[in-house]
């Protein structure tokens, strides 16, 4: 249903840095940059990150990135962790989504909630 998705971000470098470290563990990478604008993604970029264009509060927006095992969800956890992010949510089973919903929450430098999920069982 959704063909890309894009967000604003505050400082770009520092964004860039963050969605090139927790993206790689999920098969992701940035594949495209128009200056500023980075797209980033597995087959296509269906993600991208560019400057905010107003001093107004960004208001929190949650992403969700599909995993394609609990692995990459765990990696992209430790990944999200090394790179300074609150960790919202550590990598567990979500029953009340589904029985093999396994995800992770983090806030990105821009503090959007962040998560992996893999739907798969492993």
């Amino acid at each position: 249903m959704i063909d890309h998705l894009g967000i604003p971000v505050r400082d770009v470098p520092t964004s860039r840095a963050f969605y090139d470290t927790v993206l790689a563990p999920l098969g992701a990478r940035r594949m495209l940059e128009y200056g500023d604008v980075l797209g980033y993604g597995v087959h296509k970029p269906d993600f991208w990150i560019s400057p905010a264009t107003s001093s107004d509060p960004i208001p929190e927006l949650h992403v969700a990135f599909s995993a394609s095992t609990r692995a990459a969800v765990q990696a992209f956890h430790d990944a999200a962790v090394a790179a300074g992010a609150e960790v919202l949510h550590a990598p567990r089973f979500w029953p009340e989504y589904h029985p093999t919903y396994f995800g992770a929450f983090v806030r990105d430098p821009d503090g959007h909630n962040v998560e992996a999920v893999c739907h798969h069982e492993d």
